[in-house]
């Protein structure tokens, strides 16, 4: 057997009194699809980081190509081999494509006069994207004006150009479309084949199973076991993950379609750009309308719209009441809660405390009069949603940014439950957390459901549409190409028929 490409010995790792990794050993083989898998919070994330670069282990050895290997930055670790592709968004939306693919780098297109030179640069960017299948996207054009997936697309090939031996990829499927998936999905393959190595990290269990090799269960900052692929089985897996078996029903256990007859929210004849043309959409209370489609076939601008986080340029949005919805302050007035694709610059403040972020939209639930915070009633407020959504954190003062992913994601959901929000745009609500939190997720949706709220799921997992809505509208763009009933013949070939 070849010996091993990377070696994590006795790796730990505390915050404060919270220990992330206790003695965690690992090694990674060269020409492998190395999965982790785990519960948030316990700690796959952060051991890749470590050997990536990002962060400091408090204790334990790392050896690279059987040398002692202990990088200081992101930067270092990726020039001496080992690249990583984050979860959350890892691109600076104020500057072009190119300039994001060699930021640090600026100075090799420096000429004599100091002036750089960017048509090289973009050509070089250009051939950068081109690496890893992606021929739409040009160096020259400015960050902001691409969609989420496709700056994840971005980062992808900034690390890919320096070709490194071991590439890992933390949950950046769950932020990649149908088509985008696929783009990353060669490339993983490419470095297997190479006889380089990926340690990739997801929480979508039928992907990993699929993708890797080996597969490693991280659980509460320990190594619990490593499958390999002749021994992987989904119920040992989970197992494995939790320390329990899942009790209850994963997606909703009935297959018919339900909703009351009053719609409590609609879109008529919506325009923006090409990402919308005469789009109509109506949601009734009690209801689950779930859309999905490919990258940049307008679901995710659609949910902004109707959120009014983004003006169309014809039609309107209107409530029961016939109440329009112009901006985000009239939908927040009206019950709209929204939860982002793009959690942590849309959703939240990841500089402010879990407290303030819960708090924020629910003053009005609070506030004596109306207007006096006392910070009794608020603490109130906060707590009753931590416990309600089983939030891991230190404690309210604890900063958002500082929680695993799923913990981020509640904070979000409570932010919008707190305050009573009656209709809940969900854009890929369940991105980047584990399957007991996804299950807990899809049981409150049920339950919301069930006391008559409304509820919009876009999504861009075939499961999870089939699974929770009462109907399922495909998006293909800009238009909704076909609308879907909830029943037990609907599946994944049949939604895919009409996305593509």
């Amino acid at each position: 057997m070849n010996s091993p490409i990377l070696q994590l010995k006795e790796i730990s790792k505390q915050f404060g009194t919270v220990i992330a990794l206790d003695h965690v050993s690992l090694d990674v083989f060269p020409g492998e699809i190395r999965g982790l898998i785990g519960e948030n919070g316990s700690g796959k994330s952060t051991i890749s980081s470590i050997a990536a670069g990002m962060q400091k282990a408090t204790s334990g050895q790392m050896f690279f190509r059987d040398e002692p290997w202990n990088p200081s930055s992101m930067i270092e670790a990726l020039e001496g081999g080992i690249g990583m592709i984050v979860q959350e968004s890892g691109t600076i939306p104020g500057i072009s494509v190119a300039e994001n693919i060699f930021l640090g780098e600026l100075d090799t297109f420096r000429g004599r006069l100091g002036m750089i030179d960017r048509k090289e640069m973009n050509r070089q960017a250009d051939e950068a994207m081109r690496g890893i299948g992606v021929d739409h996207v040009k160096g020259s054009m400015p960050l902001a004006s691409l969609d989420f997936q496709t700056r994840k697309l971005v980062e992808i090939a900034k690390v890919n150009r320096k070709h490194p031996d071991i590439l890992v990829i933390d949950e950046t499927s769950t932020a990649l479309s149908h088509d985008g998936r696929e783009i990353m999905y060669r490339l993983i393959r490419r470095y297997r084949d190479e006889g380089k190595a990926v340690i990739f990290i997801s929480h979508d269990l039928d992907e990993i199973m699929e993708v890797c090799d080996t597969l490693t269960v991280l659980r509460d900052g320990e190594l619990i076991r490593t499958f390999t692929k002749d021994e992987f089985d989904p119920d040992a897996i989970r197992t494995s993950m939790i320390g329990r078996e899942l009790k209850g029903d994963y997606y909703r256990s009935d297959m018919q379609p339900s909703r009351m007859q009053e719609v409590a929210l609609s879109g008529e004849h919506l325009y923006l750009g090409e990402e919308l043309q005469d789009v109509s959409i109506s949601l009734h209370k009690g209801e689950i309308v779930g859309i999905g489609g490919l990258s940049s076939c307008g679901m995710h601008t659609l949910g902004k719209v109707l959120f009014g986080a983004a003006k169309p340029e014809q039609g309107t949005v209107k409530t029961a009441d016939g109440r329009e919805i112009k901006n985000e302050q009239t939908a927040m007035a009206e019950g709209i809660g929204y939860v982002s694709k793009d959690r942590d610059v849309e959703s939240l403040c990841l500089s402010a405390s879990v407290r303030d972020n819960i708090a924020i939209a629910g003053m009005d639930k609070y506030a004596l009069g109306g207007f006096l915070i006392t910070n009794f009633k608020e603490k109130a407020y906060v707590a009753q949603q931590v416990e309600a959504l089983s939030i891991k954190c230190a404690g309210q003062e604890q900063l958002t940014g500082q929680l695993s992913g799923g913990n981020k994601q509640k904070v979000v959901f409570g932010k919008w439950i707190g305050c009573g929000s009656s209709i809940l745009i969900l854009d890929c609500p369940t991105r980047g957390v584990d399957i007991g939190v996804k299950q807990a997720m899809y049981q409150l949706m049920t339950e919301l459901k069930q006391q008559g709220k409304a509820i919009l799921l876009i999504s861009e997992e075939m499961p999870e549409l089939i699974g929770m809505s009462d109907r399922v509208l495909v998006m293909k763009d800009g238009k909704i190409t076909k609308e879907l009933e909830r029943s037990p013949q609907l599946t994944d070939a049949v939604i895919i028929r009409y996305m593509i």
